[in-house]
């Protein structure tokens, strides 16, 4: 195992637990401090979603040149959580059209974030492995 490795494994964890701790939360599991979302608004929760799918892309790179068969799903799924992530940001400063902000999803929106991190952060413990095959 590398640095690079094991950096991955340990942001991998910290993006699983950011995602599955108000998904917990919500299911009335653990305190109430698992609910991250009373404690840091969606602008920097999509600021984490965008910073973490962009790392997953790098790790998916990765992957693919060591020829990783996981590889291209990882960049396929990165991509999409880098849009996921990257819109709201985008719209936070007025670029684009209004559904960026991804408002129409309403309070649905948090949980679709929380999933996106835990598919995140999975996707890096993962890429932990596969970027040595």
């Amino acid at each position: 195992m590398e640095p690079k490795d094991i950096i991955s494994l340990i942001v991998g964890l910290l993006i699983f637990a950011l995602g599955i701790l108000p998904i917990l939360s919500w299911f009335s599991i653990g305190p109430e401090w698992f609910d991250i979302w009373q404690f840091l608004p969606a602008a920097i929760i999509s600021w984490v979603v965008a910073a973490a799918a962009l790392y997953l892309v790098i790790d998916s790179v990765i992957e693919i040149t060591n020829s990783a068969s996981i590889g291209v799903i990882s960049l396929v799924i990165a991509l999409i959580c880098l849009t996921a992530g990257v819109l709201p940001v985008l719209a936070s400063f007025n670029i684009g059209p209004s559904f960026f902000a991804l408002s129409f999803f309403g309070g649905a929106a948090q949980m679709i974030f929380n999933i996106v991190l835990v598919i995140e952060g999975l996707f890096l413990m993962i890429a932990m492995v596969a970027m040595e095959m």
